[in-house]
């Protein structure tokens, strides 16, 4: 019997998602494929110094919040089903679990559907995608919060969705970020651009041992 030819995955292609979903299963060899807006986009292999260095941080800072907030959970660039044009696969993503209230649940066939509350992309050579069209999706999706680190300019951006639009979220006085979804959830931005990760985990503990954050799990703790 012969076998049903599947066409390669390519950059630039334009496809629905069933079908971008059944040519990406076809190509074991590709590490990582984004459908935006219709569009394929193929990564590039990825650099130890612009992005694995960089997505290591990121995952150690979030899985220290994950692990002491029961009721959220983390993935590390997950595939993402976000509507029928756009199939994204974010390099982190926090949210919440359907059981106490979140936006997204975990398919029959374990991917993510919906738009999880917090989104963050590593971005290098990606950079004018997750600031243009990816950025744009996310918005329209109602992604709560998106974090882009720009690793050749070595910066954060921190963005908060509030009427609609994407706005940016400044550091303190004390050069902290703090998310406005997930409570206790503290950035140091300096020290995380300077790969000062026991300063980085030194204010998150200090987050998670705020007020706020003991108040948040308590009302997640009622939802189940």
């Amino acid at each position: 019997m012969l076998r049903e030819y599947s066409p390669p995955l390519q950059s630039g292609d334009r496809l629905t998602r069933p079908e971008f979903e059944r040519r990406y299963a076809a190509a074991p060899h590709i590490k990582k494929a984004e459908l935006i807006e219709g569009i394929v986009y193929v990564a590039s292999p990825l650099r130890h110094e612009q992005h694995g260095k960089p997505h290591s941080r990121i995952m150690t800072w979030l899985g220290i919040y994950q692990a002491m907030t029961p009721g959220v959970d983390l993935s590390d660039a997950p595939t993402v089903r976000l509507d029928l044009d756009n199939e994204p696969q974010p390099d982190a993503v926090l949210f919440l679990e359907s059981a106490v209230g979140g936006q997204t649940r975990v398919s029959s066939d374990d991917y993510i559907e919906g738009a999880p509350e917090l989104i963050v992309e590593i971005a290098a050579s990606s950079a004018a995608i997750d600031r243009g069209s990816k950025k744009q999706v996310y918005r329209r999706n109602g992604v709560l919060e998106y974090v882009i680190w720009q690793t050749y300019d070595n910066q954060i951006e921190w963005f908060y969705l509030t009427d609609g639009d994407y706005q940016l979220l400044s550091p303190g006085a004390d050069g902290i970020i703090r998310s406005q979804v997930f409570p206790g959830l503290w950035l140091a931005v300096e020290a995380l651009l300077n790969n000062q990760m026991a300063q980085v985990l030194e204010v998150v503990q200090a987050g998670l041992n705020s007020a706020e954050h003991t108040t948040f799990v308590q009302r997640l703790s009622q939802r189940t």
